[in-house]
């Protein structure tokens, strides 16, 4: 249920009901108590939108003047956003920083990633072993057992969504780096991050490099 909007003259009314009865006290439209309440309304007004404005704003989904306190309890923004990211962007970064309870698992990172607004793949590797490998696979070497690859699209766009961006705001933007810094940053010290676009084989390392 909506929260309720009350106008000015709703305010008047409740005002002028409030005050004493008798003949200084008239309810006439030109008289002196009418014209203040209209005057006090128009302030309870303004205040009763920005009250109920702050209930959609005390939630980072729904946040816009009360983002910069989440992102600043958050080391948001950071440099993976680059300098001008949209406000879909930053309450997206928002909610996976607080929704993140940790993890190391394939499903971790999927679940983290669409937190984000990104939909991503992964693929682990085992070194080669005699008996299970088969002619034509790679001969891969020890550290292979450390290192797994994050696919995602070429770029994921970012539509501009009436209702929640705001104005000045391009229609689409689009990019990974956000992805790339938050997994990696979230990657096992002893593994080897590798990201692909779209299943590509143009891939970027964090972490080291493997044989």
């Amino acid at each position: 249920m909506r929260a309720p909007l009350f106008s000015a003259d709703d305010f008047r009314h409740a005002l002028l009901r409030l005050m004493p009865q008798g003949a200084i006290w008239s309810r006439s439209s030109d008289g002196i108590p009418s014209r203040l309440s209209m005057i006090w309304g128009q302030t309870f007004a303004r205040n009763a939108v920005r009250a109920t404005n702050l209930l959609a704003d005390a939630f980072p989904a729904t946040a816009v003047e009360l983002l910069p306190e989440w992102e600043n309890s958050l080391g948001l923004p950071d440099p993976c956003a680059g300098e001008s990211p949209t406000l879909i962007q930053r309450r997206q970064q928002v909610i996976a920083r607080l929704t993140d309870n940790g993890g190391s698992s394939v499903l971790y990172y999927q679940l983290f990633a669409q937190s984000l607004g990104y939909d991503i793949t992964i693929k682990e590797f085992a070194p080669a072993r005699a008996g299970i490998m088969r002619a034509g696979d790679p001969v891969q070497g020890e550290d292979w057992a450390y290192s797994w690859v994050v696919s995602a699209p070429g770029y994921t766009p970012t539509f501009f969504r009436a209702g929640e961006a705001t104005s000045g705001q391009p229609l689409m933007t689009f990019g990974n780096d956000v992805l790339r810094c938050e997994i990696a940053s979230r990657a096992p010290a002893h593994t080897i991050v590798r990201f692909a676009q779209s299943g590509a084989n143009l891939l970027t390392d964090f972490g080291g490099d493997i044989i």
